[in-house]
């Protein structure tokens, strides 16, 4: 048998080669946001979710994504409780039901009582509204109690099977709390493993896949552009790249080329790590001359106690510098990272280039950013980097300055 084949033992999946390391859950609504809502909260907790948003799309989720855990929302549009308890019994599911509704009610104490005599296993039930802590103190039991050990894939494997796509994080102008645009994030939805984050894939610097995996991220910021287009949400969008795909003057091309001439198209900024930029400044200069003819923009990512390298160049090829989150985080109430933070912001001023705070976590946090004087914030307070769809469906509110 092949490593990782799956056999079936009692009509149950058992897969050999590798253990299923992460716990899964199939949130059952009707209504869609609140399926985005808890598909949020508990990927956020390590779980790999699937959705059903009627009665007869549980089957072939019991048959394919085998969840340990379901979620049932009481009183949701086209969610029919008896008849979803019925096809749980039926298919034999060991694992565990939660269900939640807005109160309780003659049909919660219904699903909680039929439940538990036909052997399922029933969770105490959630009132909503309810927190995310809430949810996770319900669900502890199913949480792997160590972290998940390091998937070993390789990225030219995940590129070959179509598991890699990019999430965007918002950034926003923090005075006027607005949005100014996207950072575009890759990850990683392994089959086993669900939503990966880059650092259990990306590759080594002298990995020949590095250049598959930065055409890929060029390709799809390009694709999910026009997307957001066609979903009236067009949005400035910038990516990462390492130094050495923009030293190739082929790949710096074939880049150019793939711009859209769209009129819509406000440019796309290609982000470099601060080390990588200050080793190749030279050579950086002459990439940022040819490429911003085809509205093209280089900005220094991660700029922190390296910035004083950056002092007295003749020649400045960058538009932006993002300053590290370490930095950023916590600044309303350190001293440190502010003196840091304020010496960045000043040199970006000597270069007339923008600086971004990429780690807003509070709003202390939000309050020095916006006396500092910087141009665009992103981090959790304004919202975590999503999928695609998400993202684009996402509605923006304005955050206040200070808690209520």
């Amino acid at each position: 048998m092949e490593h990782g084949q799956a056999e079936l033992v009692g009509g149950k999946p058992v897969i050999f080669g590798q253990r299923k390391v992460r716990p899964r859950a199939c949130v059952a609504v009707g209504k869609r946001h609140l399926r985005a809502f808890l598909r949020d909260v508990l990927e956020d907790m390590g779980f790999v979710i699937s959705e059903c948003g009627t009665a007869d799309e549980l089957p072939r989720v019991l048959c394919t994504d085998f969840p340990d855990l379901i979620l049932l929302g009481i009183g949701s549009d086209r969610i029919e409780p008896g008849r979803l308890l019925e096809i749980l019994v039926r298919e034999e599911f060991a694992g565990r039901v939660l269900a939640f509704g807005a109160r309780e009610s003659i049909v919660m104490t219904a699903v909680q009582q039929v439940g538990g005599e036909y052997g399922l296993d029933m969770l105490p039930p959630l009132r909503t509204p309810f927190a995310a802590e809430t949810l996770r103190d319900r669900v502890a039991m199913l949480l792997p109690k160590e972290p998940a050990p390091r998937p070993a894939v390789h990225v030219g494997e995940a590129l070959h099977a179509g598991w890699l796509e990019l999430w965007y994080e918002p950034n926003f102008d923090p005075c006027t709390l607005s949005r100014r645009g996207a950072e575009a994030l890759v990850r990683m939805r392994h089959p086993t493993w669900g939503v990966v984050p880059p650092a259990y894939f990306i590759p080594e610097a002298h990995d020949p896949h590095f250049r598959d995996l930065s055409q890929f991220v060029i390709d799809r910021a390009i694709k999910d552009w026009k997307y957001l287009l066609d979903q009236q949400t067009s949005t400035d969008l910038s990516i990462n790249l390492p130094a050495a795909f923009l030293i190739d003057p082929q790949a710096v091309r074939d880049l150019c080329q793939r711009m859209p001439s769209h009129p819509a198209f406000g440019g796309l900024t290609i982000e470099i790590e601060s080390e990588e930029a200050i080793q190749n400044l030279d050579l950086l200069i002459e990439v940022a001359r040819e490429v911003r003819f085809h509205n093209i923009g280089l900005a220094i990512d991660n700029i922190g106690a390296n910035w004083p390298q950056l002092m007295g160049l003749e020649k400045f090829p960058f538009m932006k510098l993002k300053v590290d989150r370490q930095y950023v985080a916590g600044c309303g109430n350190g001293p440190l990272k502010r003196t840091v933070c304020r010496h960045i912001v000043d040199l970006a001023k000597e270069y007339s280039v923008r600086t971004v705070a990429a780690g807003v976590e509070s709003h202390a946090d939000l309050i020095a950013v916006t006396e500092l004087g910087f141009d665009l914030a992103q981090g959790h307070l304004f919202g975590k980097a999503m999928p695609l769809k998400q993202f684009a469906q996402s509605s923006f509110s304005p955050v206040p300055l200070r808690p209520k």
